[in-house]
């Protein structure tokens, strides 16, 4: 059984870094850090929403670029590779796994139940990614994937509501 770490001291969060990495302080949420800041990840989809896809695209690339730095400075800072409490991992998680996906509540909903289920379960190859690479990288490249996993099965869960089948 894995220990669980201690929690980070809230001083963490005068760092800009580190505010960032733990969700602005959502990952300090003492049960469930991963899905509150996957809470958090929803009003930055409603920020990114109304762009256009390539813009959308492009934004979720530069918060994965961002992320492997953010991610792999907090985690050196606590001392531990992938500290529960750094969740903009699951943040751009979730913001892939609403690429493309109309903004309404039931698809909102929808996205962050697929997102958390395969984030949480990690089935291969997220398990693999997950236990072999390291660092910043390894802290994002696991939910990466959960949010592509996630994407694909609520496009597919679209399909119906698209062509009017």
């Amino acid at each position: 059984m894995r220990k669980t770490p201690p929690r980070p001291s809230l001083l963490l969060l005068r760092n800009p870094v580190h505010f960032l990495s733990l969700g602005f302080g959502s990952g300090l949420f003492p049960i469930a850090p991963g899905t509150a800041g996957t809470l958090v990840a929803v009003p930055v989809y409603f920020l990114l929403a109304g762009l256009d896809i390539y813009t959308y695209l492009g934004v979720t690339l530069l918060m994965f670029g961002i992320g492997i730095y953010l991610c792999g400075e907090t985690s050196h800072a606590l001392g531990v590779e992938d500290h529960p409490a750094i969740v903009w991992d699951e943040i751009v998680g979730y913001i892939i796994t609403m690429i493309a996906v109309p903004v309404k509540l039931e698809w909102i909903v929808a996205g962050f139940l697929l997102f958390r289920l395969f984030d949480i379960l990690k089935p291969w190859p997220i398990r693999v990614l997950d236990r072999s690479i390291k660092g910043g990288m390894g802290i994002m490249l696991d939910d990466v994937l959960a949010g592509i996993f996630a994407a694909l099965v609520l496009h597919f869960l679209l399909i119906p509501f698209v062509t009017g089948a």
